[in-house]
């Protein structure tokens, strides 16, 4: 049996989802027609609605609705201080923390030859000259520990070697109550390399 246009449609524009297949993403559309129109018509509204009033903070790239996001904006950070993500939900995670009040840049990827995500697409132009205008003294990266996240942090080192600022990069390792006969090889080669001095 073949879907009405409509409905194939629907299913095809659900199947953009992260980790959404062609039987999830028809899960999807029969269960919002079937059981859930008003929530689907919620769903589309609020859609609507984020695509066209969702943008990009013009200081760090992170989806805001203003010019300048809400941290950007704010004078109690410390504008010394600058932290490179790969996306939001990085930042999002690193504000959970509580325990960091600088400002961020966000990359919104990393460097991918492969599937055509240059230097450009990054923003890291961008992050160049935000950390020239000398505002900030410490660049820390923190980019994902993926070979890809690595890459991308190694070329912006590489773009900033005749700035002066300090350039650190997140730690990686054990992880807090983890024990070491579970961790992997190159997790724990990164601990042992990252290690710090306690006097």
């Amino acid at each position: 049996m073949a879907f009405s246009p409509l409905l194939q449609n629907l299913i095809s524009a659900l199947r953009c989802l992260p980790g959404v297949g062609p039987k999830s993403a028809q899960r999807m559309a029969l269960h919002l027609l079937e059981r859930e129109r008003d929530a689907a018509l919620t769903l589309s509204q609020a859609l609507v609605e984020a695509v066209e009033n969702i943008g990009e903070c013009s200081e760090c790239r992170t989806l805001s609705e203003d010019p300048v996001c809400e941290i950007c904006a704010s004078a109690s950070r410390d504008r010394s201080l600058l932290c490179v993500l790969e996306s939001p939900v990085d930042m999002l995670a690193v504000e959970q923390t509580g325990g960091y009040n600088g400002t961020y840049f966000v990359l919104k990827g990393h460097l991918s030859p492969i599937d055509g995500i240059g230097p450009d697409a990054l923003g890291i132009d961008q992050l160049v000259e935000r950390v020239s205008q000398g505002e900030v003294k410490e660049l820390i990266l923190a980019t994902n520990p993926t070979v890809e996240g690595e890459a991308t942090s190694h070329y912006i080192v590489e773009q900033l070697k005749d700035d002066p600022v300090r350039i650190t990069r997140i730690a990686h390792g054990v992880p807090v109550g983890g024990e070491l006969e579970y961790v992997d090889g190159g997790t724990l080669a990164h601990a042992l390399a990252g290690r710090r001095s306690l006097r």
